[in-house]
């Protein structure tokens, strides 16, 4: 099920339900958002801290809330990551949300939310920048660009170049299927919660940053043993930035990692989509139905 799509004029509502945030950080991000015909509502406690969080856990929760049941607001675009999401999730209510349904944009940490929200109640989300992203010095055009075009109705229609590094690894298809995921270690956080995503018949996309060879194998392992894996349409894999070894290497890149765990499957299989902690993190709507066609070369999404 889709949130209504924005008009220029609407109000989007800012909260930081993870790591703290200056103004000065913001202001560029907030006045772009401005340019392009869209009010601004700032959450009470946007610039509060405690220790790395924007505030404690009832102040992140209460301004998460209170954008949720405006009726005003259209969309709860996250300030930043980092961490948090997952202290505030048990303690919010959707009920008024549910009936008045709103966009909810970010990636990262915002993973929480995404999972939550498309296994209880089966709403789309939007996996894309957030304002920390929107900074001059940060923005990338067409990124920024595309989360807009998405939020005000523009159909979602990708062609990406494969990963080169990661032909050998690529598994042509054409599928259709929901589109879920978001990054890879919160979904393997949120596993066994009440969070946690059903990935059956699922088209799943992940990205990840700055983690270890053998952690991302323990992550893919583990998605592998419980189930997750088996029973998808495809796999699309953004953007996996600054991973790290030890100083006994772990052998194996990745995108080697992550190809070895999905191996026995029959799914359609890319790697290097631009999404996730890269510059170029082109907007992704997930709880939206599309159309995944991976060829010898290239990647194509497209919403149906």
């Amino acid at each position: 099920m889709l949130p209504p799509f924005l008009q220029k004029g609407d109000t989007i509502g800012i909260c930081a339900p993870a790591r703290k945030v200056s103004k000065e950080e913001l202001i560029t991000g907030i006045n772009w958002l401005k340019s392009k015909g869209f009010k601004i509502l700032e959450a009470e406690n946007l610039y509060s801290e405690y220790n790395q969080f924007s505030g404690n856990d009832s102040q992140r929760a209460s301004d998460f809330q209170s954008l949720l049941d405006n009726p005003e607001v259209k969309a709860i675009l996250s300030a930043r990551g980092g961490y948090g999401c997952v202290r505030l999730i048990d303690q919010l209510d959707f009920t008024t949300f549910t009936k008045s349904l709103k966009w909810l944009v970010g990636f990262s940490d915002i993973t929480v939310f995404h999972s939550h929200i498309h296994t209880h109640y089966g709403i789309a989300t939007l996996h894309a920048n957030m304002l920390y992203g929107l900074a001059d010095e940060r923005r990338n055009d067409e990124a920024a660009q595309g989360m807009i075009d998405l939020l005000l109705g523009k159909p979602m229609e990708y062609v990406a170049k494969i990963d080169s590094h990661a032909s050998d690894y690529t598994r042509k298809g054409n599928v259709s299927g929901t589109l879920i995921g978001g990054n890879l270690s919160l979904l393997y956080s949120l596993s066994g919660s009440a969070s946690d995503v059903d990935t059956t018949g699922k088209i799943l996309f992940m990205e990840d940053l700055d983690e270890y060879f053998y952690h991302i194998d323990r992550m893919m392992m583990q998605l592998k043993r419980s189930g997750k894996l088996a029973g998808l349409k495809g796999l699309i894999v953004g953007g996996m930035s600054d991973m790290r070894d030890n100083t006994i290497p772990f052998g194996k890149t990745a995108v080697a990692i992550i190809a070895e765990a999905v191996r026995e499957y029959n799914f359609p299989v890319c790697f290097g989509f631009p999404a996730g902690h890269i510059p170029r993190n082109l907007p992704l709507i997930l709880g939206a139905k599309i159309n995944l066609e991976v060829s010898v070369d290239t990647i194509k999404i497209e919403s149906i």
